[in-house]
């Protein structure tokens, strides 16, 4: 198994417990998830590849009337999982 195999089956478990109670501690499980997409060279498209696929298994089993909160919490994931990336970007720039 590779590791964008190991990271998609964690974002998948990591995303379906943040959305029923949007606890902190699986959100940091997905800040977690972007560190160790970073750490295993991932790139930031293949993480929101990875976001979107596992959205749209959602979005399929998702009734109509939960649809904005489940697109709200899934941007609030989305965006804790892409927090290293931004810290790792802003680093780069400030040293440059």
């Amino acid at each position: 198994m590779s590791a964008l195999d190991d990271l998609t089956r964690d974002y998948r478990v990591a995303f379906l417990q943040y959305l029923p109670r949007r606890a902190e501690a699986a959100l940091h499980r997905g800040y977690e998830l972007g560190r160790t997409a970073v750490t295993e060279g991932l790139s930031i498209l293949e993480l929101v590849r990875i976001h979107h696929e596992v959205f749209l298994e959602v979005l399929r089993e998702t009734p109509a009337a939960d649809l904005p909160e489940v697109a709200t919490a899934a941007s609030e994931f989305l965006l804790e999982v892409l927090a290293t990336f931004d810290m790792t970007q802003r680093g780069f720039l400030d040293r440059r």
